[in-house]
């Protein structure tokens, strides 16, 4: 099968940072589905994982933590699928990933893809829908079904990947969001997801939230830049608020005033936990996906895809890579069709 591949960590216009290569079919273990590749999305740790460093690898590694296609053959263990179904999903970091024709993926993690959405439009939302729920209905104390009711919302780079779909299940959940962009292309984008204020990040909040007419937020994502929005943050969260980070912090982060004064509670959102460690719940990433599939079906969730390249080969990654180590990308880039 056709693939791209690593075998050293290059910097992204090094024609050798990705390669396609030629690698054999791989045969599905029990809970595995074997997927047909039709389109894969490109995001923040296939840059992070092939950013330049000395080691290399013995052979080929392949990237890609988002995918669409359909089922070609099943496990034995499988059940709930069928070959020739459309699926999609993020993936697991400690597999070979899905910049290749066939990928396996544990079943227990993948769904049906939602019917409304082509196969490019379903690659872009797995990652990032995945770590938005967790990280607001599961590791933070909100509820889908009218959480946020009354409640107030900060969302530091509401025009990324994640930032997009947390958008729109804040909404869902009954938030007042408030999103930050500094672009008025980003501006508008976080409006259309459905962002009740846009404010800049470049500038101090706290004036800007005060001009909203919020002296404090009840929770805040910071999808961005978990340093740089620390300080900040701990004033403007209220008593017993909450803040979800998904950036690890570049040095050590001070856990005591305001955070500790006002008992805030801190909540870490890493999308690639339960694959990793095969937690006993690892399947509900799974139902995450296939109750994202009927929210998107219904008319009630949007896809975030805004740019598409073709067809899926090195060339083609190395150009989504540089797109995404720009910094201004908005929404989901996504890689379509293979040549």
């Amino acid at each position: 099968m056709k693939a791209v591949a690593l075998t050293r960590y290059l910097p992204i216009d090094d024609p050798q940072s990705l390669q396609d290569v030629e690698l054999d079919l791989p045969e599905p273990g029990p809970h595995d589905l074997r997927v047909r590749i039709k389109a894969v999305s490109v995001n923040p740790v296939d840059t992070k994982v092939r950013a330049p460093k000395p080691q290399t690898e013995a052979q080929p590694k392949v990237l890609g933590y988002d995918a669409a296609g359909v089922i070609d053959a099943i496990g034995s263990e499988v059940t709930g699928f069928e070959v020739g179904d459309a699926v999609y999903y993020a993936g697991d970091i400690t597999r070979p990933g899905s910049n290749a024709e066939f990928q396996l993926i544990d079943a227990r993690i993948a769904a049906k893809k939602p019917n409304s959405l082509d196969f490019a439009q379903a690659a872009a939302l797995p990652l990032t829908v995945i770590t938005a729920w967790e990280l607001l209905f599961q590791r933070m104390p909100f509820d889908i079904d009218g959480g946020g009711a009354g409640k107030t919302l900060l969302i530091i780079a509401g025009a990324g990947g994640v930032g997009s779909i947390a958008i729109q299940l804040a909404k869902l959940a009954g938030f007042t969001v408030i999103a930050t962009a500094s672009r008025m292309e980003t501006i508008a984008w976080c409006r259309i997801m459905g962002a009740d204020h846009v404010i800049d990040h470049r500038e101090d909040l706290a004036p800007q939230l005060q001009t909203l007419g919020f002296e404090t937020v009840d929770a805040a994502l910071n999808l961005a830049d978990t340093d740089r929005y620390w300080d900040a943050l701990g004033e403007l969260l209220a008593p017993q608020g909450h803040v979800g980070l998904i950036v690890e912090p570049a040095g050590a982060l001070k856990i005591g005033d305001p955070y500790k004064a006002k008992c805030i509670g801190i909540h870490w959102e890493l999308m690639f936990t339960r694959s990793r460690f095969r937690t006993p719940d690892m399947d509900e990433q799974g139902k995450i996906l296939a109750r994202v599939a009927e929210l998107i079906d219904t008319g009630s969730l949007r896809g975030t895809l805004s740019d598409m390249l073709s067809p899926i080969n090195a060339e083609t990654l190395r150009e989504a890579h540089r797109r995404l180590e720009s910094g201004r990308t908005i929404g989901k880039l996504v890689v379509a069709g293979w040549a």
